[in-house]
Order: structure tokens, then sequence, then C-alpha cells
């Protein structure tokens, strides 16, 4: 079985936990997903099973779209409602919408984020959050994001507990953590605040409503009609350009050989390569030989 399955993550699951569930309903180990999700975010997470394992560096390339909601008034030590309360400042006036507007502009574009310490990127070959839960403190790598689109929904005042849900859409690259960026929309705001809720509305090139739940899926293995619902690995590649070999060339595909440009008639620096209707490498133009030289192989068969 090989293919892309878009599955709706449910709020409360680890990513790892959706993939060891879809191996026993699938019976196979090989499987991987692109882009993880932390427990209290649903949406769209893509899983590439059998030979599409080989693409899902591809799928992580393309750009994600994320909704959620900014609660100001108070700060925790994960950047969501799963930590402990550090800080608090109540909000004693409504922060006006063009304030929030001006704010979200500023931090659209190329920015420089650091991780938060409750987050899976590794340090000295151990996760952030391995360090978090012991306690300790690390040097974290800066990285640069682009943000895209930072739209304001809604954002509603509650007098009574001094605080403001701001309601937000998020269009940004890949390695972006939401949680770091609008608890940064907070700070510039002058407040302390919280991730309260998030849900990945588009990732790998799927949306929401291309999804299926792990119920769907399992319904679907039980009733033999799984495969009308998964997407062949070269979904991951459509913004490729793409070549049709003849069988002399494939030969030399087959054993990785390098082809020039006027054998393949063209002059793109990446191609998606096919033989007999089925995608069968990734190749790219070296421009010290000048030749065209593999990135990928997907099949040799």
């Amino acid at each position: 079985m090989d293919g892309i399955i878009p599955l709706y993550k449910e709020r409360g699951m680890t990513s790892f936990a959706c993939v060891s569930r879809l191996r026993q309903i699938l019976k196979t180990r090989k499987i991987g997903h692109s882009g993880t999700l932390d427990p209290n975010v649903a949406g769209v997470l893509p899983i590439c099973v059998g030979n599409a394992t080989k693409v899902v560096d591809y799928l992580m390339q393309s750009g994600k779209q994320y909704q959620g909601e900014l609660l100001v008034g108070f700060s925790t030590t994960t950047q969501d409602l799963d930590g402990e309360k550090i800080a608090e400042k109540p909000v004693e006036d409504e922060i006006p919408l063009e304030k929030i507007k001006a704010t979200m502009e500023k931090l659209t574009g190329i920015i420089t984020q650091i991780p938060p310490m409750y987050s899976a990127v590794k340090v000295n070959g151990k996760k952030l959050y391995e360090y978090a839960r012991a306690g300790e403190t690390v040097k974290r790598p800066k990285r640069q994001v682009e943000i895209k689109k930072f739209v304001l929904l809604s954002s509603k005042y509650d007098g009574k507990n001094k605080q403001q849900r701001i309601r937000f859409n998020v269009e940004c690259s890949k390695g972006t953590y939401i949680r770091t960026l609008v608890v940064e929309l907070a700070r510039q705001l002058g407040y302390p605040g919280v991730m309260s809720i998030l849900t990945r509305l588009k990732s790998g090139g799927f949306t929401l409503e291309q999804t299926l739940s792990l119920t769907d899926i399992q319904d679907a293995v039980a009733t033999q009609t799984l495969q009308q619902y998964m997407y062949p690995l070269d979904y991951a590649l459509r913004g490729y350009p793409r070549i049709d070999l003849q069988t002399p060339q494939w030969k030399k595909v087959q054993n990785g050989g390098w082809l020039s440009p006027s054998e393949l008639n063209t002059s793109k620096s990446e191609i998606v390569l096919l033989f007999d209707g089925q995608v069968k490498a990734l190749y790219h133009f070296d421009a010290k030989n000048k030749l065209y030289k593999p990135t990928k192989m997907f099949a040799v068969k």
C-alpha cells in the first residue's frame, strides 16, 4: 500500500499516537507524517504510507494555514493552556481593533523566532521539552520563518475577568511556531498571553475538507475502499515540471545515471521524471557538470 492520506488529527492526541494507531489499522510499519501537531492542536496531518514516505520532506515544504485564538491577560510555561501560569496582567480596557491589526501587520513577513522550551526541536541530540521537564534551560537556536498572512477574525473583551480573546488566521512557512507568534503579538500589545485554541486548516496542499478521521480510515479498510481516498506520492511533487522518459533514458535513470539538458529538452533547475505514466525520480541540474543528476529516486522498476 503506497500513498498519502490527509488525516484529521483530533485534539488530545499526539502525532506519534496517530501514526501508531494507523500502523495497527493499516497493518504496516512504513508510515510517516509531515509536520508534527501538538496534542492540543487539531486539523490536517498528511500521512505518508509505504513508498510515499520518500516524499515527506516535499510535503513539508508547502505552506500551512491555521485558525486559532489568543487569550490576552496571562502567560504560561508552555505558551498555551497546558502549562503553569507564570505571569498575569489584567486588561483594564479593551484593546482597540486597529491596534491589534497594526501589530499583526508588524509581525507579517520574514521574522525571527526562538522555539519554545516545550517543543520537539532538538538541541545536542535532546528535545527541548525534555530539558524543560527536567527543569533545565538551554540555549535555543534562532530560526527565520515567513508569516505570509496574519489576519484578525474577531476580538471579544471580557470585562469581568479582565481578559481579551483575539481570533486569528495565519498562513506561514514550515517551522513556524504559532504559539510563539501569538504570544509575541500579546507582548507587543503590552500584555502576557497564551494560545487558547488552534486548528490547522491546510498542510501539504491538503485542506480540512479533504481529511479523514481515524474512524473513517478504519471503516474504509474494513470495506476495502481506502485506496480511493489515498493520494499518489506525486501529489507532493505537483509543483515541479514533469518529463516523460523514453526507454533508453529510463535505463540510465534506473542506474542513477546523469542526463544532459539536450536529452531532456529542458532548462528547469529541478524536474520530475516519469516512465510509463509513473513517477520515478526527482532530478536537479548540476551547474558544475552541466548535467541533470538524481535528487531522489522513488522507483527503479
